[in-house]
């Protein structure tokens, strides 16, 4: 009898210490959390935007959208009294209105906003190689480049003049090119006025000083160039057809070229 209490009685307490050890840990909640909660956990993951995600319970969509990170101003006209101020460095070689002296160094005033930011820009890359250019066009950003282009635009190219001995040959090919050699006309790209065509970066050409024109035909007739833009590659094919001859003819015949264009008629002589 003493033995069947004893069993008995461990029997019960052993029950109750496995109902006490399978209360001791209590069991998950089945709901999910709140919306307040579910917001503020994907607002601390990085990028993530609540207000967006139409899977968050209890938060609207996003009606604007937000401007992307590093995105820069939208690229302005040329500012020509702001370039004013900018274009001071160029002045030093090629005139402070754009007129240089030295014809080395090519004339600014009277060329396109569009041609003169194209030509720092590929400066600014290496793609047209200038130590001098270079180091100027580095510093500068795209609206700056725009800037210098159109102070330069705003100004007025001074006459230059023309060898008479080679007005007729130059004057030939400028307007006429060679057809028997595959000379096309300079004017088909820079005008009947050496104006140029500012939409399709032809630059402009009248009263560029003879010595700029001539070495630069003779640096694409001797060994091309590096810069591989399609407008190089145009001037190589036609610059390596022409003699020196035909050079000198032709760069005299551009500095010349406003005094050899009439812009008005003559007033009759009594």
């Amino acid at each position: 009898m003493k033995f069947r209490h004893a069993a008995a009685a461990i029997t019960a307490l052993l029950v109750m210490h496995a109902a006490a050890g399978q209360t001791a840990t209590p069991a998950k909640p089945a709901s999910a959390p709140a919306p307040a909660a579910t917001a503020a956990t994907a607002a601390a993951k990085p990028g993530a935007n609540p207000a967006a995600d139409p899977a968050t319970p209890g938060m609207p969509k996003a009606e604007t959208a937000t401007a992307p990170a590093g995105a820069t101003a939208a690229l302005k006209p040329g500012d020509a009294t702001a370039g004013q101020g900018k274009a001071a460095a160029c002045g030093a070689c090629h005139g402070i209105d754009g007129n240089s002296s030295d014809p080395q160094y090519p004339r600014l005033a009277g060329q396109s906003e569009q041609y003169i930011a194209a030509q720092l820009a590929d400066f600014k890359s290496g793609k047209r190689m200038n130590p001098i250019m270079v180091g100027f066009a580095q510093p500068l950003s795209e609206q700056d480049m725009h800037d210098i282009g159109a102070y330069f635009a705003g100004k007025a190219s001074l006459p230059g003049v023309a060898d008479q001995a080679l007005v007729e040959q130059g004057q030939t090919l400028y307007r006429q090119g060679d057809v028997d050699r595959g000379v096309p006309a300079c004017m088909a790209c820079h005008g009947p006025d050496g104006r140029g065509n500012p939409g399709a970066h032809y630059p402009q050409l009248t009263s560029q000083h003879a010595k700029y024109i001539e070495a630069r035909l003779k640096g694409w007739h001797d060994g091309g160039t590096p810069n591989d833009g399609p407008h190089t590659k145009i001037m190589v094919s036609i610059a390596q057809k022409l003699d020196d001859k035909d050079i000198a003819a032709v760069a005299s015949y551009i500095e010349g070229l406003h005094t050899n264009e009439p812009t008005a008629a003559a007033p009759a002589t009594p």
